[in-house]
């Protein structure tokens, strides 16, 4: 399927890249329908885009990238809502919030993304772990995988960045 997006333009769909999140978002939850989308910018960073509402997307990042040590522990009963019996089977990803200033730029790793690569169902999820940040302060951890430049950095000569394309939430981007 086609959708057309404010960010990335016209992009082809296949329906097993979908994901279907029953709660929705955290203030959004209305929308259900989502896709990963690589902007082809060789940063770690993917954008999770709203099927419904070309305009909602949100920079979105594996925590294993900038937080090796990062560990689920999820209740029985929210396994049993994402269909998991081993997490194994699932991507993670934690929500960005990417300010004017990048170097200030936080990840939520409280309310995780977790899909279920097989079934394609997903939840947000508020962890119980107290020790959680939700405003995880991570560029200069994230700055080391870095391949193209940052704001505050001048381009590299070379070719143009890739085109954005789709890719399944399991196609891990981590190094």
């Amino acid at each position: 399927m086609k959708v057309t997006t404010t960010r990335f333009g016209e992009l082809e769909v296949k329906k097993q890249d979908v994901f279907h999140l029953n709660e929705g978002l955290m203030g959004f939850e209305s929308l259900k329908d989502f896709f990963i989308v690589d902007p082809g910018d060789q940063t770690l960073i993917l954008w999770l885009q709203s099927v419904a509402d070309s305009a909602v997307a949100f920079p979105v990042i594996e925590p294993k990238i900038f937080n090796p040590d990062y560990q689920l522990k999820l209740l029985p009963q929210e396994m049993k809502s994402l269909e998991l019996t081993d997490l194994a089977h699932s991507t993670v990803f934690c929500i960005l919030t990417i300010p004017r200033l990048v170097t200030e730029m936080s990840a939520n790793l409280k309310a995780p993304i977790i899909i279920n690569n097989q079934t394609k169902k997903g939840r947000q999820i508020v962890l119980q772990d107290s020790k959680l940040d939700i405003r995880l302060k991570i560029y200069n951890d994230l700055k080391k995988f870095i391949v193209n430049y940052t704001s505050n950095d001048t381009p590299p000569p070379g070719p143009k960045d890739e085109a954005p394309t789709v890719i399944s939430p399991s196609d891990s981007k981590a190094p």
